[in-house]
């Protein structure tokens, strides 16, 4: 194509003539964004840009710009990222260099490139709620906020890899933990809209090697959490297993397949299980024939512009600009936690704030899905009894201070994320952290506060956020409790044995040390079980613990629980 000068500008070439009014401008959600004035290319890389008015003294940062054709607006059709570079070019140069005792916030990009008045303060007070972590010796968060569909605050703090000092960026990819299983949710909506599945449909009419329970569980109970299923973590802890081993789709699939009763019938309660979404992930592919990564990719990631995105179904796979996950040493620093999860659908999603910038977008104006699938993934569940419960389609549906928030959390290994939406106010925060001293709902919440604060009713009198995330919280495992049962050793002597556990092929040996009941396992080591009540103990990793005696008062058997896992049975072997 010929080129034609721009402006008089020397080295500008335009590729393609752009007209606004080639392209829509409003939709039944919501107005799409007006187009920026000019798009550029800088160093091969498409750039939106608007030209602020620069401050006098303000440094400068100069790039060669070059039109390029746009052939389809969109919301957030560009990169996110690029926005960065755009609100620099009048700002600071772009670097991400340690210095004078900081790191330069891995970008900021009010959307359209000129601020409102206040948008400056605004993030101000956000960089504020990071500064804790925004050191080039802590790890971070990547944090995005959006309002009336733009991006107004993106900016990563602290450091996504410790070991080679690589800042946290809005580009950087992290686990979502369990914001993972609202795209879960998704694929199966997708698919019963298509009519392939239903969601009313026994989960055995796909996956037949499961058993039946005694009471059919349904697609639709696996995805509110009412089906009964026992949750997998905490489980897998139970039986001897460390969250830094490698936990595999495949292994958790084969527990499902091995599990001996449910924790309810199903649809009689909530309670959260992230086994239930790994099923929901088998039921994609045995319905589509193909893998639950290629199928998300194709129907989702890929149509929304989510180029940064996966789902990881390989441990080993080595992911560009990927962050490390870290927790605190007691001592001082930091110490790397490993991730080696595949957990499909329920977990293990790597995506960047800037490709969930692009998934917000959907709920408002549906490119994937359709109003049909925006709608029923937002629908709450519904038990047996007829009470409605908060959960939905892999999301929390709710009245939060009087007004209407959907929201999830994650948290496994290190990584810690929150997607906050609240859709009445077009208004959404999203949160990804690497460190596991960093509680994203929290500061989400706090964020939500300076920018809806005003909309917001007082925070009621003792509430207390209960987030959902993938691991079992510190309750299911330790159960800890002030004993009213003080045993003599001659009573205690009597639980001594071994017990075994069919489903897990796990087994522990139960003997006295220094005065007190210890539970041995290959795998886990020592487990103190702390007397509560005859035959009543609690102890790490298995909740709480009920020995099972049989007609003649003979222990036959011990049982651990906990709210998501119940009756997991150890029977003692003669």
């Amino acid at each position: 194509m010929e080129s034609t000068p721009v402006g008089g500008g020397r080295g500008m070439e335009i590729a393609e003539e752009w007209r606004p009014e080639q392209h829509r401008t409003g939709s039944r959600a919501g107005p799409f964004c007006p187009p920026p004035e000019n798009y550029f290319l800088s160093r091969g890389v498409p750039v939106p840009i608007r030209f602020p008015p620069v401050s006098s003294g303000s440094p400068q940062a100069t790039m060669t710009l070059h039109p390029i054709s746009i052939p389809r607006f969109q919301r957030l059709a560009m990169p996110i990222s690029l926005l960065f570079y755009a609100a620099l070019l009048a700002a600071t140069p772009v670097t991400a260099e340690v210095a004078s005792g900081g790191i330069h916030p891995g970008g900021v990009f009010p959307s359209g490139g000129s601020a409102l008045p206040d948008t400056a303060v605004l993030s101000g007070q956000v960089d504020q709620l990071f500064q804790r972590w925004h050191r080039p010796d802590s790890p971070g968060a990547a944090v995005l906020v959006m309002s009336g569909g733009e991006v107004v605050h993106a900016r990563g703090y602290g450091m996504a890899n410790l070991e080679h000092g690589i800042p946290m960026r809005p580009s950087t990819v992290l686990d979502i933990a369990s914001v993972s299983k609202q795209f879960g949710a998704m694929a199966v909506a997708l698919l019963e809209a298509e009519g392939k599945v239903r969601l009313d449909d026994p989960v055995r009419t796909y996956l037949p090697e499961l058993p039946s329970w005694g009471d059919e569980v349904t697609l639709r109970q696996l995805v509110h959490h009412t089906s009964g299923l026992r949750d997998w973590p905490g489980t897998l802890m139970a039986g001897g297993w460390d969250f830094q081993d490698i936990i595999s789709y495949e292994q958790i699939l084969r527990m499902a397949e091995r599990q001996e009763e449910l924790n309810f019938p199903p649809g009689s309660e909530y309670a959260y299980s992230n086994t239930g979404y790994n099923l929901l992930a088998e039921v994609v592919v045995r319905v589509t024939g193909e893998s639950f990564r290629a199928f998300s990719q194709e129907r989702i990631f890929r149509p929304l512009g989510m180029h940064r995105t996966h789902v990881q179904d390989d441990p080993s796979e080595i992911i560009r600009d990927r962050a490390d996950s870290y927790a605190p040493r007691p001592e001082g620093g930091y110490r790397r936690i490993t991730n080696n999860l595949t957990a499909l659908a329920s977990s293990s999603m790597h995506t960047t704030v800037e490709d969930l910038a692009r998934w917000i977008a959907n709920f408002q104006d549906p490119e994937v899905g359709g109003f049909q699938v925006m709608e029923r993934v937002h629908e709450r569940g519904i038990l047996t009894g007829g009470d409605t419960i908060a959960y939905a389609f892999g999301q929390i549906v709710e009245l939060h201070r009087g007004v209407r928030r959907v929201t999830h959390t994650g948290s496994w290994a290190g990584y810690r994320s929150a997607l906050h939406r609240f859709p009445d106010h077009d208004f959404a925060v999203v949160i990804l952290a690497n460190t596991a001293d960093m509680t994203p709902a929290v500061l989400a919440e706090e964020i939500t506060e300076l920018y809806l604060g005003e909309l917001l009713e007082p925070f009621p009198v003792a509430a207390v956020d209960s987030p959902v995330t993938g691991a079992p919280s510190a309750g299911d495992v330790t159960g800890e409790a002030d004993p009213v049962w003080a045993p003599s050793l001659a009573e205690l002597e009597e639980y001594e044995a071994v017990y075994r556990s069919r489903e897990l092929d796990s087994a522990y040996e139960l003997r006295m040390e220094e005065g007190a009941l210890v539970a041995h396992h290959f795998r886990s080591g020592r487990r103190i079980f702390h007397p509560i009540e005859p035959d009543h103990f609690q102890a790490v990793g298995l909740g709480e613990v009920r020995f099972v005696r049989d007609g003649e008062g003979r222990i036959t058997a011990f049982t651990a629980n906990s709210v998501r896992v119940r009756n997991l049975r150890f029977d003692r072997i003669p």
